[in-house]
């Protein structure tokens, strides 16, 4: 990086500190976390653009919040911090944006049941996140005898009625995004990846693995627009898929669908019979520690109810955990975006109890690894919610001072050992 005030390379001679010599180190922890959410913000706001929907308030605060960033524009740590929290806000507008735009252009999700594995027959891949994307490739294929399968985050594509229409989109296949370089290379279809979330590919794949959207990889084909012939062509001429089942996965919890058994949740609640919501879930990783979310939710007890999103899903949604009354004791509402549907639902049952969100019996266990991960992290803070508990570590770009200040106010905390969570939690 480059230091304003040396005017020469950050940390060459004379210069001690990155970005600008003598900047508090507390200011450049929030100015990292700021662009951190920014970026997640952007990737929302950019599907929901695809689909026809814009903001003029999340774009104005776009150039507010980057222009902050800029050196000696605000040293003032609670300013800051204002604007920081402001993020979560403007991220829980883009949110709702995103949600409206795909439920208005492929319907509310309802619950689905997702065969994992593949079928016989010629196959295309697909993981990212845009949905769009996949409902293109979708029409493209219809009536060619390809099979289509998710991957990843595009999982709960099951759950919307326009998608689950076309017949051809037969399943889930694989995990989350770190574990791509195994899974695409058992694959031996074709492979679109439609958004980020994307490893540097292997050369064993190369050849039938394609790129849209913001996506790309050096020596991987790129599609530009909609037109997915290439995608297709390869995918016939590649080698049929054999049969090979996994069980199945489940998904499409959307808020709608959650809140249409309210009465049975409320009545369930007042009855003893769900003692606990956890929502444990977020942005997953390679790293050591991970395993801590699918042990804590296998060791959450049977009268407890499981929400979660994103690519985190994966870690406890190969396990059956039954039901309570008829409700799923999992419930996955979708994609990282898709916390919003996690927010209605907590904000419905305040509703209904008379009671604040802190003072439901809801626990949130969040996984973080990137930025979009970071922007829903600023959301929950915005509305107020306190005792996340946050692994498998706190963000590096945290200085002490601001993690005091995160404690003080929202309680926030880091994972420890799954046993003393727990009980912490259940006491």
């Amino acid at each position: 990086m480059f230091c304003y005030q040396c005017e020469q390379a950050a940390g060459g001679a004379g210069c001690t500190k990155v970005g600008v010599c003598g900047k508090d180190e507390d200011i450049q922890s929030l100015q990292d976390t700021l662009t951190f959410g920014l970026k997640g913000i952007a990737a929302y706001a950019y599907h929901a653009r695809e689909l026809g929907q814009k903001d003029e308030q999340v774009d104005a605060f776009m150039h507010e919040a980057l222009f902050a960033t800029l050196t000696n524009v605000d040293f003032d740590l609670s300013r800051y911090l204002e604007l920081v929290l402001k993020a979560g806000e403007m991220n829980l507008r883009v949110m709702e944006m995103l949600n409206d735009a795909h439920t208005a252009k492929f319907g509310n999700p309802t619950p689905a049941t997702v065969p994992s594995g593949t079928k016989a027959g010629p196959g295309i891949l697909v993981t990212g996140h845009d949905l769009l994307s996949l409902h293109e490739l979708l029409k493209q294929t219809e009536g060619k005898g390809i099979n289509v399968y998710t991957h990843g985050e595009m999982l709960p594509a099951h759950g919307y009625p326009e998608l689950r229409k076309f017949k051809h989109l037969v399943g889930n296949y694989g995990t989350a995004w770190q574990n791509q370089k195994k899974e695409f290379d058992d694959f031996a279809g074709a492979i679109l990846v439609n958004t980020n979330c994307i490893m540097i590919p292997k050369d064993s794949y190369k050849d039938r693995m394609f790129t849209c959207s913001i996506a790309g990889a050096a020596g991987v084909t790129h599609i530009k627009g909609m037109d997915y012939s290439a995608v297709i062509e390869k995918a016939l001429a590649l080698p049929p898929l054999g049969d090979s089942s996994n069980g199945t996965l489940s998904t499409g919890f959307h808020y709608t669908a959650v809140l249409g058994l309210a009465d049975k949740v409320i009545e369930a609640v007042k009855a003893g019979k769900i003692r606990r919501f956890f929502f444990i879930g977020g942005c997953d990783g390679a790293k050591p520690g991970r395993n801590y979310f699918s042990e804590f939710a296998e060791k959450v007890p049977d009268d407890c109810v499981i929400l979660t999103a994103a690519c985190g899903k994966y870690r406890l949604n190969y396990r059956d955990y039954g039901d309570i009354d008829g409700i799923p004791r999992l419930l996955d509402t979708g994609q990282c975006n898709d916390c919003y549907s996690a927010v209605k639902i907590a904000l419905a049952l305040a509703d209904a109890f008379g009671c604040g969100v802190n003072d439901l019996p809801l626990s949130l266990i969040v996984s973080w690894y990137e930025q979009k991960a970071v922007a829903i992290l600023l959301t929950l803070l915005h509305l107020g919610v306190k005792n996340i508990r946050l692994g498998p570590s706190l963000p590096a770009f945290i200085t002490p001072n601001v993690l005091n200040v995160l404690v003080d106010k929202f309680a926030v905390k880091p994972i420890g050992t799954v046993d003393e969570d727990l009980a912490e939690i259940l006491s």
